[in-house]
């Protein structure tokens, strides 16, 4: 049976979630005070139905990473991703100078339903010289907040439209020449609890660096108290149609974070006009969750 959710709107700030009693998401779109750091939109913090802490927020190794967020590492030559910027034969520099961010311009449809959330979002890619590069429009919705399952969904979707003379070019760090390095995209930060977690896919493979599978499975144990917590990334079918195909970047040990990488090896271009687009399910679940539960439920609600 699925519960009811509470939506509450801060204007010009946030959006939060909740049910039974819980806080599970507040996507935040007010402007970041920091431009290092590529202010964008994400969504933090989000817990399990339980209440456990499933994201991190500006850890001390990259202060950039907040939650889930969508991203861009490697953008014709500028960083929406946030931070140090991959040069070729450089390594990591500082360059402020070529950090874009992505600016929300509104929200076309706002539903909120007993047990969803639908939200419909306006946004621009801006370059760091103050050109609009890229129209973006984003769908949100919460939903399939599930006590018997232990867990809640987030769906969520990317169109995004080349507002420039010229061809965007979508990479990397790999595609600019770091071996397994190809973080872009969709991006989620786990709690510094996290580090050591679990990882699996499709086939039970526990290495999925670089890989291409359906989905991906995080599980993480909790401090403080006994618990453990799993996170599933998924495609949605359609998917399998976009522009350019998708990796798994993916890190347990210190840095717990994964990344639906649309240009891990390779560069892309997006003609000018030309659109892209990506939806990807995320499930939020309480206790540690084994291939077969991720496939039982996939299937049941319909994804893949």
């Amino acid at each position: 049976m699925t519960e009811k959710i509470t939506v509450t709107h801060r204007h010009g700030e946030k959006i939060t979630v909740e049910a039974l009693g819980v806080e599970l998401l507040s996507y935040v779109y007010k402007p970041d005070p920091v431009a290092y750091e590529a202010q964008k939109p994400y969504a933090h913090p989000i817990r399990t139905l339980q209440g456990s802490l499933v994201s991190g927020y500006r850890p001390a190794d990259h202060r950039w990473h907040k939650g889930i967020q969508m991203t861009s590492s490697h953008l014709s030559g500028q960083n929406f991703w946030g931070g140090w910027t991959y040069v070729p034969g450089d390594w990591y520099q500082d360059l402020p100078d070529k950090i874009g961010r992505m600016r929300h311009d509104a929200f076309d449809d706002f539903i909120v339903e007993d047990e969803k959330l639908t939200i419909c979002e306006r946004l621009t890619w801006i370059e760091n010289g103050g050109e609009h590069w890229a129209s973006e429009q984003r769908d949100l919705v919460v939903h399939s907040v599930e006590p018997e399952e232990g867990s809640w969904a987030l769906d969520w979707s990317i169109k995004l439209t080349n507002l420039c003379d010229e061809p965007l070019r979508f990479g990397s760090p790999t595609t600019a020449g770091r071996e397994l390095a190809g973080y872009t995209g969709l991006h989620w930060r786990g709690p510094r609890d996290f580090s050591g977690g679990a990882v699996f896919g499709p086939d039970g493979a526990e290495e999925m660096m670089g890989k291409q599978a359906p989905w991906l499975a995080f599980v993480g144990e909790h401090d403080a108290f006994d618990a453990k917590s799993t996170l599933v990334f998924a495609h949605a079918p359609e998917n399998a149609d976009a522009i350019h195909e998708s990796h798994w970047f993916v890190r347990s040990d210190v840095t717990p974070m994964v990344a639906i990488s649309w240009a891990f090896f390779e560069e892309f271009e997006l003609p000018p006009g030309e659109s892209f687009s990506y939806r990807y399910r995320v499930i939020v679940a309480d206790g540690g969750w084994d291939r077969d539960r991720v496939e039982v439920y996939l299937k049941s609600h319909g994804w893949g």
